[in-house]
């Protein structure tokens, strides 16, 4: 049976809904779980969560949890991170600052001043991880949830090349099912062929009972109670001619069309969707009953599986299963018409020999042009962060679509300077100085 190494399980929610996923499937429920973060009392809710779960349905399986992250990755055959480096007062700073500059982010995870140097506190941790697991699982698989994605793992590509590692998402699962409730079909009628980068992959082929239910959802654009629920991304369909993976607030902080004036601000993207108040409170109920759960006081959930990849790929490679996945790898010549070597999310077949992505050739033109403006900005980030340049910082946060549609050269260096020193007080380990 597998050991599954969980890094940053002080993630509560997340944690519990990818082991409840790993214990649904009968050939794993003897697996050993270690659960790993540097948030004492936080593990220790979700080391008891899972161990009442594992007891109240009778399961082999082990649980562990400690704060010693070698401990848990010692002999772990999967290794799955899920960490936010600064917590959220890092976030803060990523939010607050460039609001002070007219930069107007919503999550500021992926792209983005905010992206960007939530990259630069990740990628030197994520690094760190692979020199462990080189001494202690040198053959496990390093299993990516965290943010941003396209960012940690060009990161772990460029910075090392002795750990396999792959970057899951929830958002092309997550936008299918999104899609099915716009035209009502079932899910499981439903397929589709999604590539391009994290949270900017494009649905090039969508059907439903195998023909081509693109007439459908252009369709259901034009029902007004369908448009204010996606507003950004069917504006981008209109436009470009095709569906995105992300939602209407991730991807309008990708682009320069709809955060640059409050009129647009207000008529794209309202209701808002703050996520420094989600994490702070609207998260907080789930905590609290998970509390409740581990005290006995409330039924803790029935073992279910989710849509997350993560336990099939674990399940598929245990057992030889092979299943279709969408994942984030390098780019060796699988979309012909972006850079080899920046990171895409592509279509992945996985079975007991490993993981092997799919040949996806050209995307369409204007697709391809609207990953690139996202991918320069990657590149030079990821130089930042290996190198500790903040020349580097300057330019890739300067060819960011949204600060460019915004503010002038002079003003991103001083925002960018601004936010260097401003992360230097909170982490004098910040990889720029």
């Amino acid at each position: 049976m597998p050991k599954v190494a969980f890094i940053g399980a002080g993630s509560v929610v997340f944690a519990q809904r990818l082991i409840s996923d790993i214990l649904s499937f009968p050939e794993l429920q003897g697996s050993t779980l270690s659960l790993m973060d540097i948030d004492r009392e936080r593990i220790e809710l979700s080391g008891r969560a899972a161990r009442m779960l594992i007891s109240q349905n009778n399961l082999p399986a082990e649980v562990e949890w400690t704060t010693d992250r070698q401990k848990a990755l010692d002999g772990a055959d999967y290794v799955i991170v899920m960490v936010q480096i600064g917590g959220l007062s890092a976030v803060e700073l990523d939010i607050n600052i460039p609001m002070s500059y007219g930069i107007d982010q919503d999550i500021g995870d992926s792209l983005g001043p905010g992206g960007v140097f939530r990259g630069l506190r990740t990628i030197p941790v994520l690094l760190d991880i692979c020199r462990d697991m080189e001494d202690l699982c040198p053959n496990a698989l390093l299993i990516n949830y965290s943010n941003p994605m396209a960012l940690n793992c060009w990161g772990l590509s460029a910075g090392q090349d002795k750990i396999k590692y792959v970057g899951l998402c929830h958002s092309v699962q997550g936008t299918a099912q999104n899609l099915c409730d716009d035209i009502k079909a079932p899910f499981e009628e439903v397929t589709y062929w999604v590539a391009g980068i994290n949270h900017m992959a494009w649905f090039l082929k969508f059907e439903w009972n195998g023909k081509d239910a693109y007439p459908l959802l252009r369709r259901a654009m034009d029902d007004p109670q369908v448009w204010k629920l996606d507003k950004v991304r069917f504006e981008i369909m209109r436009h470009f001619g095709y569906f995105v993976t992300e939602s209407s607030h991730h991807m309008s902080e990708y682009i320069p069309y709809f955060r640059k004036k409050a009129e647009l601000i207000e008529e794209f993207l309202t209701p808002r969707y703050n996520y420094l108040r989600m994490c702070r409170e609207d998260w907080k109920p789930h905590y609290e009953r998970m509390k409740k759960q581990v005290a006995g006081e409330e039924p803790l959930p029935e073992i279910k599986r989710s849509r997350e990849y993560c336990s099939r790929i674990i399940h598929s490679m245990e057992t030889d299963t092979p299943i279709r996945i969408n994942g984030n790898v390098q780019n060796t010549g699988l979309i012909t018409n972006l850079p080899d070597g920046c990171i895409v999310e592509v279509p992945i077949i996985v079975d007991g020999t490993g993981l092997h992505p799919c040949y996806v050739g050209d995307l369409p033109s204007q697709c391809a042009a609207l990953n690139r403006t996202n991918i320069n900005v990657q590149e030079l980030a990821v130089q930042a962060a290996l190198e500790g340049s903040i020349d580097k910082l300057f330019m890739a946060i300067a060819l960011d679509p949204l600060t460019g549609a915004v503010l002038d050269l002079r003003t991103i260096r001083k925002m960018v300077e601004e936010m260097v020193r401003e992360e230097n007080k909170q982490r004098p380990g910040f990889c720029i100085k």
